[in-house]
């Protein structure tokens, strides 16, 4: 039986908020957070909501959970989120806003917020996440770690809320390469530690970018160059809305029973509300007619390419008192969300740049190729040039 501290959801800001509960472990093996969608058995599931404070403690791990365990991971901490995995900037007005440890003041991503900055405030060795639209690997950029959402279908959402979506995929944090690979072969068997990669060839995506965000990722390209060609994604925008749409009925259809309930927050009972004027039948129609042509668009390229690379954001995490409008924010999943609809497997890579805000570069691989994805992104989390790797205070 897990033992839970005492942490309580009200009132908590900044580093405090990270974490919402934390479990006393013995043991030597690796320190886990666990996104709190995710069940750990003894412990309620809340997702970030205050809709389901009072839901029953889970009666068992999720499969991913159980399967850490039994390798010797300690599971130390539940992690907190955007509530309901609805959102991308780690604000939360039940569990608490959470900060950017290595660059406060900036919006740390969403929604897997808690997990992502776990990791990078050193609280924990390893951290599980979800990735519906790019909510591993937009925290990931935003707070400059590794983020990885393996081919969909790899990990098992058993345990998982909700237990039905045709884009979310359990994904992993990380500040190694071999933290990731080896959590990965621990929750799926098939995964094997692949060999290392020489000289892959690279795909380079032309996409709209911040000069210095493109600057970063094209000077972690460098050294390999002569194997990088330039390549587009036609529909690369379409995907993007399309996502956009698939996410909007997936939430509905999961939550919308909780709007004009009191017990969600105000941006989340908005976008809920919204919703289903955004997956209306006719646009369901046009995204899986999308998703088929980009899948196919996606897969010819990569019949030429070992990964394709491009920004993981298209430009810079805001500063949490000046994000804008929501628009706005979602823009910022414009490069990675299309590879959610794909079910491609996708890894993030931090990368330093000019003025020292957070960029990362995004490699995907072909679907189930994500033992061979992993080692090629091995050649870039390998590089000091590349990385960021800041002192934790």
């Amino acid at each position: 039986m897990i033992q839970l501290s005492d942490i309580s959801h009200q009132g908590k800001s900044g580093m405090s908020a990270i974490l919402i509960e934390s479990y006393d472990v013995p043991g030597s093996g690796p320190s886990v957070a666990v996104k709190d969608c995710i069940d750990i058995a003894g412990a309620r599931t809340c997702c970030g909501s205050r809709a389901f404070a009072d839901v029953a403690p889970a009666q068992r791990n999720a499969h991913v959970v159980q399967a850490l365990v039994e390798a010797g991971y300690r599971i130390i901490a539940k992690a907190s989120m955007h509530e309901l995995a609805y959102g991308m900037t780690g604000l939360n007005d039940w569990t608490g806003h959470i900060e950017n440890p290595l660059y406060p003041g900036l919006m740390p991503g969403g929604s897997s917020s808690g997990s992502a900055a776990a990791v990078a405030a050193g609280l924990v060795d390893l951290s599980l996440g979800t990735d519906t639209g790019g909510s591993v690997r937009m925290p990931a950029a935003c707070c400059g770690i590794i983020g990885f959402k393996p081919s969909f279908g790899r990990l098992s959402r058993d345990g998982l809320t909700p237990s039905d979506s045709d884009l979310d995929c359990v994904g992993l944090f990380a500040r190694s390469m071999s933290l990731i690979e080896g959590a990965m072969a621990q929750m799926d068997p098939d995964f094997a530690v692949a060999d290392p990669v020489a000289r892959p060839a690279i795909g380079f995506v032309e996409v709209i970018a911040d000069e210095e965000v493109a600057g970063a990722v094209a000077a972690a390209l460098a050294s390999l160059w002569d194997a990088v060609e330039t390549c587009s994604l036609p529909l690369l925008e379409d995907a993007f809305q399309a996502g956009v749409v698939k996410m909007a009925a997936e939430a509905s259809a999961a939550y919308g029973h909780l709007v004009d309930t009191g017990l969600l927050g105000i941006d989340v009972e908005q976008r809920l509300r919204a919703a289903p004027t955004v997956a209306t039948v006719e646009r369901m129609v046009w995204a899986q007619e999308v998703k088929a042509s980009f899948i196919a668009q996606v897969d010819a390229l990569l019949e030429r390419f070992d990964v394709l690379a491009l920004p993981t954001l298209p430009g810079f995490p805001p500063h949490v008192d000046a994000m804008g409008d929501a628009a706005s924010i979602l823009r910022l999943s414009s490069l990675v969300r299309p590879f959610n609809l794909s079910c491609h497997p996708a890894i993030s890579l931090p990368l330093t740049t000019p003025s020292g805000r957070p960029a990362a570069l995004q490699l995907v691989a072909r679907r189930g190729d994500d033992a061979r994805l992993c080692a090629i992104a091995r050649l870039f989390a390998h590089s000091d040039q590349n990385l960021q790797h800041k002192e934790i205070c």
